[in-house]
């Protein structure tokens, strides 16, 4: 099936013969990492390898060679950041793997820090991945090369400035744009989400852009990165 891709092997490539992406899950509870392999697994992802903590994943990473990893932010020995420590470990060492990071609480700062970076990856609430299709399709926008960031954690920040910030100056549905925006969405994406025309979600882009003295760089991806670092600036 592999040889089918090569290029220039003389095959047919069929999209229906797309390799599985390889997926590593870290969660100290059991139950958890059980429960995330089964829905990976069903939405067509091939997880190749669980671990209890930080030090476990990285020592399976070489061997295994996985295309993304899900990471719990708080691990043994004392439950408080060794998934984001780990996280930053795997972006120095292994710069091409994906990484989701699963949160039971909103922590702006950690998040912000790993999200500044500039390297695609996800922060979600647990509470949102309930289902297979939310996990899934966070997963395959890191694929992508885009930033998925959970809805909550938009709000937390918003909710963090005084009256006079810029970002007040934002209307309601430029609000919901930059949500949006923030999950990855491009703007096809927003519009179906939203329910509104393409054009009207560039219209709303680029008047939060300049509410907020933001270059648009014309991808998603370069504006979740911008907006995320002028909301750490301040």
């Amino acid at each position: 099936m592999r040889e089918s891709r090569r290029p220039g092997s003389g095959h047919t490539i069929d999209a229906t013969m797309t390799p599985r992406r390889r997926v590593i899950v870290a969660d100290d509870n059991v139950l958890v990492r059980d429960g995330l392999a089964h829905l990976l697994t069903r939405s067509g992802f091939d997880v190749v390898g669980q671990a209890g903590d930080g030090g476990q994943l990285l020592d399976l990473i070489p061997g295994l060679a996985p295309d993304l990893v899900v990471i719990d932010t708080r691990m043994p020995p004392t439950w408080k950041t060794e998934g984001l420590e780990t996280a930053r470990q795997i972006r120095q060492q292994f710069p091409s793997v994906g990484i989701l990071l699963l949160s039971a609480s909103v922590d702006v700062d950690h998040a912000l820090e790993l999200l500044c970076d500039g390297d695609p990856v996800g922060y979600l609430l647990k509470s949102q991945i309930t289902e297979a299709g939310r996990l899934a399709d966070a997963l395959q926008q890191i694929c992508l090369g885009r930033s998925v960031i959970d809805p909550s954690l938009v709000s937390e920040l918003m909710a963090t400035y005084r009256d006079e910030d810029p970002l007040t100056q934002l209307t309601s549905a430029e609000r919901d744009v930059l949500a949006q925006m923030a999950q990855g969405q491009s703007d096809v994406g927003a519009a179906h989400r939203l329910g509104i025309t393409e054009d009207e979600v560039g219209g709303y882009a680029q008047s939060i852009f300049t509410k907020l003295r933001l270059p648009d760089s014309g991808t998603d991806y370069h504006r979740v990165l911008a907006i995320l670092a002028y909301l750490d600036s301040r």
